[in-house]
């Protein structure tokens, strides 16, 4: 299955799953407790996502000025983003997502694998994408001589 066809059935099964949540929920422990639940932990992760991307930013910064490519926050940033939106969306399906999205370990091998797998480094330190060919003994790449250094 692709990647947008999955990402398509999620759209489509969260909220099915969110107003079947809510209305359990809701019957056993009442309209108002539930309504306060969700909007207690909207705030509590907006308040736990600030700090994560305050520390996550000042590892981004202190990589920087010692001189070492930032390359697992610059993956924790999205990462934390989507958790952000997840846990201000309403339901608590949405909100054990998004606090998956903020435990700071979760975040770190969520990026490992990106970078494992997902990522080629170049011994320069450039990051480039992994291009897939049809043929298993074909490297696909771009090639460029730079002759101002000559």
């Amino acid at each position: 299955m692709k990647a947008i066809q999955l990402l398509f059935l999620f759209f489509l099964a969260v909220p099915f799953v969110e107003i079947y949540v809510l209305l359990q929920v809701g019957g056993l422990i009442g309209a108002f407790p539930t309504i306060f639940l969700v909007v207690f932990t909207a705030a509590l992760g907006a308040w736990l996502l600030r700090r994560q991307g305050f520390a996550t930013w000042q590892r981004f910064q202190a990589n920087l000025a010692q001189g070492n490519i930032p390359a697992y926050e610059m993956i924790e940033g999205p990462i934390l983003l989507v958790g952000g939106a997840l846990l201000l969306t309403p339901g608590f399906f949405t909100d054990i997502l998004g606090f998956a999205c903020l435990i700071p370990a979760l975040r770190r091998k969520i990026a490992q694998y990106i970078i494992e797998n997902h990522l080629l480094v170049s011994e320069a330190g450039g990051v480039f994408r992994q291009t897939k060919s049809q043929d298993p003994n074909i490297i696909e790449g771009e090639y460029r001589k730079d002759d101002t250094n000559v």
